[in-house]
């Protein structure tokens, strides 16, 4: 065990007052349970090192904008978290050695059962029965009109009671569309003729549109599917969080994208068919992922804006070499990736 660093004494001059260790939450590397304690990726690492160094210290909560001004200033000892190393930042203090290596990913849909009942399923979808009911509509219409010219001229065909012969008109106007054309109902007006001159033309248009709609409506999770890494959201729409190296990338890569309040608004976007794909940090996407329970998406593989995570430490501090010292024994014992799967699940 190494000896404790005495940064300062106490009254008596021999004390050694404890290290303010400043904290911001960030699940699931700094969290607070429901009974107060703080837990997480970097508490559990800390403590550990606190342990090994017999070092006594205290938990400093701050909001995120102050913690690394008190780490500059030095009213902070160390701040403990998910602080991604940058050059800039490495100007204004220092740093350990990196804890974690992570970057951005993406997490898209669960993969659909590609089955018969699967693909009858996704017709239901109300975009589907919206383009159905709006077309039974337009038939109705049109058999209707053409009911109004014929019923007198042509009763034999579109005669009897005004349900009948709106319920012909119907067939006719269906059937016309289609261009299957049975031949048993036909108008003999000029006015009824015109309308059906009209309606052939048109119907061509319909069936085109119903046709694209059906398309659409099948293929929609196959083309989600599709999204197997950063190349592929260009023609996707994505969730991500504002002011965040996520959003920071999608700007940069001028890819189409939709902002949330919070990661699990931006998941659950996806989870219900809103958005394409959500990209955020990996780590942060592994733990949220474990609470969506039905709602679970499936994170591909690839990590792309790799960052790596340390801790902060004012400039020149006693504390830096003995802390990255016991960040490598920590991280390279075997219980360091079981420590992770208990917060992240398998990578």
């Amino acid at each position: 065990m190494l000896p404790a660093l005495a940064l300062s004494q106490g009254e008596d001059g021999n004390a050694e007052a404890p290290v303010k260790v400043g904290i911001t939450e960030v699940p699931p590397f700094v969290m607070q349970s429901e009974n107060g304690e703080w837990e997480g990726i970097s508490i559990d690492l800390w403590r550990q090192i606190a342990e090994n160094m017999g070092q006594q210290y205290e938990w400093v909560p701050l909001p995120f904008s102050d913690l690394l001004e008190q780490v500059e200033s030095g009213q902070i000892d160390l701040a403990v978290g998910a602080l991604t190393m940058t050059a800039q930042r490495e100007a204004a203090f220092d740093f350990t050695h990196p804890f974690y290596q992570t970057g951005l990913s993406i997490a898209i849909p669960p993969a659909p059962d590609q089955g018969l009942i699967n693909s009858l399923l996704s017709l239901l979808s109300w975009e589907f029965l919206s383009v159905v009911i709006s077309l039974g509509a337009l038939l109705l219409g049109v058999g209707f009109v053409l009911w109004l010219f014929e019923r007198k001229r042509n009763s034999d065909q579109f005669g009897g009671s005004a349900a009948q012969g709106i319920g012909s008109g119907f067939w006719w106007a269906a059937v016309t569309m289609t261009t299957v054309g049975y031949g048993d109902k036909a108008p003999t007006s000029l006015t009824g003729r015109t309308i059906a001159l009209v309606w052939m033309f048109a119907g061509l248009i319909m069936v085109a549109s119903f046709t694209a709609a059906i398309t659409s409506s099948l293929t929609v999770s196959n083309l989600r599917s599709q999204i197997q890494g950063p190349d592929d959201l260009i023609r996707a729409n994505v969730a991500t969080i504002a002011n965040t190296a996520s959003e920071q990338y999608l700007l940069e890569q001028r890819i189409r994208h939709q902002e949330y309040p919070d990661l699990t608004s931006a998941m659950r976007s996806v989870a219900s068919g809103e958005t394409d794909a959500v990209v955020y940090d990996r780590a942060l996407l592994q733990y949220r992922n474990l609470q969506l329970d039905e709602d679970r998406l499936t994170l591909l593989p690839s990590v792309f804006q790799k960052q790596l995570y340390a801790l902060a430490l004012p400039a020149g501090s006693p504390l830096r070499e003995a802390v990255s010292e016991q960040i490598l024994m920590v991280t390279e014992a075997e219980n360091w990736q079981t420590n992770l799967r208990k917060y992240l699940g398998e990578n």
